[in-house]
């Protein structure tokens, strides 16, 4: 009996020394075909997240022009709603856009109309155009100067702009025809927010 238990004893020991002595099994290499495939397969994923991020935008902008209107190949948006520019103008950046800035007579005559339509005949809306930086020298919400101005110069307020230091935010107003005015940045205002269309 005892030399049953010592051989299976020694048969254990054996059989945990070979176990031991094994080298483990080696996996299997990675061909260089399949990380071929995994880039392809990522760089698919990329382009459609990509894509569907374009659509989402794109759809973004689809329901801003069908509430409001396109001008010049921008969507514009009015927000009847008084703030002051600084809030306008945050409120525009938290949509995806910033306070329209026409940029020729036709555009600030299609912009007055919509005005006219959507915020009210007599009222004025900020543009997104101010002289914070440097008195005098007018500048869109990008900090590039105006080409385009389309101040009144004629008006019974006087030649525009006419505020200095104290106004360096522009208006355009629909009951004068759609010309600018400076006015107070704190004042508040309509506005009408613009977005490109890619």
């Amino acid at each position: 009996m005892e030399s049953k238990g010592v051989c299976v004893l020694v048969l254990m020991l054996m059989l945990v020394h070979c176990s031991l002595q094994q080298a483990p099994p080696k996996k299997k290499p990675v061909r260089k075909d399949n990380n071929a495939a995994i880039e392809d397969l990522q760089r698919q994923i990329n382009d459609i997240v990509q894509d569907l991020n374009l659509l989402k935008e794109e759809q973004a902008l689809q329901r801003v022009c069908l509430k409001g209107t396109k001008i010049n190949g921008k969507c514009v948006l009015a927000n009847p709603a008084k703030k002051s520019y600084h809030t306008a103008s945050e409120d525009c950046n938290a949509l995806g856009g910033v306070l329209a800035a026409p940029t020729s007579a036709d555009e600030n005559d299609l912009l007055r109309d919509y005005l006219r339509l959507s915020v009210g005949r007599d009222e004025q809306v900020w543009l997104g155009i101010n002289d914070m930086v440097t008195e005098g020298t007018w500048a869109d919400q990008s900090g590039a100067s105006i080409q385009f101005k389309n101040w009144d110069t004629s008006g019974s307020r006087g030649r525009q702009p006419d505020g200095g230091q104290s106004q360096n935010c522009a208006v355009l107003s629909g009951a004068a025809q759609g010309k600018w005015f400076d006015e107070k940045c704190r004042d508040e205002k309509a506005s009408v927010c613009q977005f490109n269309v890619v």
